[in-house]
C-alpha cells in the first residue's frame, strides 16, 4: 500500500491524494484497531465498580486502591503526544503492535497481582501501554482512508470511544456477577488477554507496513516539558479523593507555566527549522483543529464525570447492584453507538452543524434526566429516564465521531499521530477534571443535605456547564463556516507537507 504524505485539503482531504491507493484490507484492519482501542478506553472505567472488592481482598487503604483507577488515567494521558510523534516519525504499525502486546502482558500482571503495590505498578504500566496505542488508532484511520470513507471510519471510532466510556460500569458489573468469589475482580483484567492476543495476531497480518517520515529524532526537551506540564495538571485531579486538589492546588499554575514554556519551545524549534514534538501550526493554520480540540476537551469534562455520578447515585442512593446500575445507563450507550455510525456518513455533508445538533441532544438528554430524577418517584425514575437518556446518547454519537473527523480532516497524514495524541490528551484532561469535580460535588451536596436526589441533580447540572461551553464553541465554528461559504472567503492555509523544508510558519 502507498499513501500520500501531502496535507489533506479540500473538504476533508488534503490538497493532493494522487499517490493514495486504497488497501483492500483497510476495513478489516480498522476493526483490529477498534477492538484494541475499545479495551484500552474501557479499562478507564471498568475497574471502578470493583474497587470495594479489590480493597477488601488485598487489604488496601482507600488512597491506595484509588490509584488503580487514577494511576492508569495518569500514565495514559502522559504518553499520548510522545507516542503519536514516534508513530509519525518511525512506524505506526510496529508501535501499535508493541504497545498492544505490552497492554496484554500488563493486563495479565494486574490480574495476577498478589498485593496492592504490584497491582498499582502494573496499572501504571498498563496505562502507559494504552497511551502509546491510542494515537496510532486515529493516525491509522487517516492513513488508510480518504473522503467519505474516512468519515465512516471515524464514525466507528467515535462509537468505540462513546460506548467504551458508557458501558464500563455495566461490563465490570457483569464480570463481577459471573466471576463470583473473592478473586472475581481479577477477571476484569484477565478478559483482556485472549482478546488482545487475537488482536495482535490479526494486526500483524492486516495492518499496512508503511514507514513514517524517516525523522527518528524526537524532541527530548519537548517530551520533558509536556510531560511535566500534563503531570502537574493531572496529579491533583487523580488525587482528588484523598484531598489532592486542596493540598496540591499550586500545581495548576505551575503546570500552566510549564505548558506555556513547552509552546514557546515548539515555536522556537519551528523557527530554527527543527522538528518539534507538536507543531504549533496545527493550532494556528490547520482549519478546525484548535476549535475541535477545545470542543472535545469541554465535552469530556461533563461526559466522563456523569457515569461515576450515576453509579454513586444508583448503587448508594437506590441500593442497585453494579450490574443493575450499569443497565440503568445502557440506553445512552445504545443511542450513542447507533448515532456515531450514522454520523460518520453525514459529517461530510453537514460538517460542524452535526456537532452542534449532537450537543443540543446531549444537553436535552442529561437535563431531562436531571429533571426526572428530581420530580418523579425514585423507584421508577431510572426506567422513566431511559428514553431521555437514549436521546442524550444519540446526541453524544453526533458529537464524538464528527468532532474527530472535523478536527483531524485537514491534518497532514505525516502529522496524524501527534495531532491525534494532542487531541486525546485534551480529552483525557477534560475527563480527569470531570471525574474529579462531579463526584466531589455530589459528595459535597450529599454531606450537607443528606439528600441523594439533590446531589445527583446538582452534579448533573454542573456537567451541563461543560456541555454548554462546548456548544458555544461549536456554534461559533459553525457560524464562521457559514460566513466563509456565503462570502466566498478562503479557508486558512494548511500546514505544508514538509514544514522543515518549506520554512512556513
Amino acid at each position: 500500500m502507498t499513501t500520500s504524505t501531502s496535507a489533506a485539503g479540500g473538504r476533508g482531504q488534503g490538497a493532493q491524494d494522487t499517490g493514495y491507493q486504497p488497501d483492500p484490507r483497510r476495513w478489516r484492519a480498522l476493526w483490529v484497531t477498534l477492538v484494541a482501542g475499545f479495551m484500552s478506553l474501557l479499562d478507564v472505567t471498568i475497574v471502578a465498580v470493583a474497587l470495594p472488592t479489590i480493597q477488601r481482598d488485598l487489604g488496601a487503604s482507600p488512597a491506595q486502591v484509588q490509584w488503580v483507577v487514577s494511576g492508569y488515567a495518569l500514565t495514559f494521558a502522559l504518553a499520548l503526544v510522545t507516542a503519536g510523534r514516534l508513530g509519525d516519525a518511525l512506524d505506526r504499525r510496529r508501535i501499535f503492535l508493541l504497545a498492544l502486546s505490552a497492554f496484554v502482558l500488563f493486563s495479565a500482571a494486574c490480574g495476577a497481582a498478589p498485593d496492592i503495590t504490584l497491582l498499582v505498578v502494573a496499572r501504571l504500566a498498563q496505562g502507559l501501554a494504552a497511551g502509546f496505542m491510542a494515537p496510532q488508532n486515529s493516525a491509522l484511520i487517516q492513513q488508510l482512508f480518504r473522503g467519505a470513507e474516512r468519515g465512516r471510519a471515524f464514525g466507528f471510532f467515535g462509537a468505540t470511544v462513546g460506548i467504551s466510556s458508557a458501558v464500563g460500569p455495566i461490563t465490570g458489573g457483569a464480570i463481577l456477577a459471573l466471576a463470583s468469589g473473592a478473586d472475581g475482580w481479577r477477571w476484569i483484567f484477565y478478559v483482556n488477554v485472549p482478546i488482545g492476543i487475537l488482536a495482535v495476531l490479526l494486526g500483524r497480518r492486516l495492518l499496512p507496513r508503511v514507514q513514517g517520515t524517516g525523522r527518528g529524532h524526537v524532541d527530548a526537551t519537548g517530551v520533558l516539558l509536556l510531560g511535566l506540564g500534563v503531570l502537574a495538571l493531572m496529579y491533583p485531579l487523580v488525587q482528588a479523593d484523598s484531598g489532592g486538589i486542596e493540598r496540591l492546588w499550586w500545581l495548576f499554575p505551575v503546570g500552566a507555566v510549564v505548558l506555556l514554556a513547552f509552546a514557546q519551545w515548539q515555536r522556537r524549534l519551528v523557527a530554527k527549522g527543527d522538528q518539534p514534538l507538536l507543531d504549533p501550526r496545527l493550532f494556528s493554520t490547520v482549519r478546525g483543529y484548535a476549535v475541535g480540540a477545545g470542543v472535545g476537551t469541554l465535552y469530556f469534562i461533563g461526559f466522563s464525570g456523569v457515569w461515576l455520578v450515576f453509579a454513586l447515585f444508583y448503587q448508594h442512593g437506590l441500593g442497585f447492584s453494579p450490574l443493575r446500575s450499569g443497565l440503568a445507563v445502557t440506553p445512552f450507550a445504545v443511542g450513542s453507538a447507533f448515532a456515531a455510525v450514522v454520523a460518520g456518513r453525514m459529517v461530510e455533508r453537514l460538517g460542524r452543524l452535526l456537532t452542534v445538533c449532537g450537543l443540543v441532544g446531549v444537553i436535552l438528554g442529561l437535563g431531562g434526566t436531571a429533571l426526572l430524577l428530581h420530580s418523579v418517584d425514585l423507584g421508577t425514575a431510572p426506567w422513566v429516564a431511559a428514553p431521555v437518556l437514549f436521546l442524550g446518547g444519540i446526541g453524544g454519537g453526533f458529537v464524538v465521531s464528527p468532532n474527530f473527523t472535523m478536527t483531524l480532516r485537514d491534518v497532514p497524514v505525516r502529522m496524524a499521530g501527534a495531532a491525534g495524541g494532542a487531541l486525546q490528551t485534551g480529552q483525557r484532561l477534560g475527563a480527569a477534571v470531570g471525574t474529579a469535580a462531579l463526584p466531589g460535588l455530589y459528595y459535597l451536596v450529599l454531606g450537607r443535605h443528606q439528600d441523594y436526589r439533590a446531589a445527583v441533580v446538582i452534579a448533573l447540572g454542573a456537567a451541563l456547564i461543560g456541555m454548554v461551553a462546548s456548544l458555544a464553541l461549536a456554534t461559533f465554528d459553525w457560524q464562521r463556516d457559514r460566513r466563509t461559504r456565503s462570502g466566498g472567503g478562503k479557508r486558512p492555509r494548511e500546514v505544508a507537507d514538509d514544514p522543515v523544508r518549506s520554512g512556513q510558519s
